[in-house]
């Protein structure tokens, strides 16, 4: 089953979750996405495989910065902030056929595989 890693290769948790993916002999898909940002859809569908809401997956610090506050938006407009700011999710997120695992820490994509 093909496997896609939502990675930024400057985090040095994504490296180390695209790592042990190797080291499982998986070679991901690897999608940058600051190079290629979500579509809202896109984060729709992430989301319902990972079973968490938008606000699970904010980063406070980059959120802040881009003046987002996750506290005082709907779900769809926090969504659509995310797409317009994709440093503010939460990386990495790796996929598997319709399961999602967020990579922190990056043993927790062994679930998916």
């Amino acid at each position: 089953m093909p496997v896609t890693i939502y990675h930024n290769p400057r985090c040095n948790t994504s490296r180390k979750t695209l790592a042990l993916l190797r080291e499982k002999g998986v070679e991901p898909q690897i999608v940058e996405y600051l190079k290629t940002p979500y579509t809202a859809p896109q984060l729709k569908t992430l989301l319902s495989q990972l079973g968490l809401p938008a606000k699970a997956v904010v980063r406070k610090k980059e959120a802040a910065a881009a003046g987002v506050d996750p506290a005082n938006l709907s779900e769809e407009a926090l969504i659509a902030a995310m797409a317009k700011n994709p440093i503010i999710v939460e990386r990495p997120i790796v996929v598997s056929g319709n399961k999602a695992a967020l990579g922190r820490p990056p043993e927790n994509v062994l679930k998916v595989l």
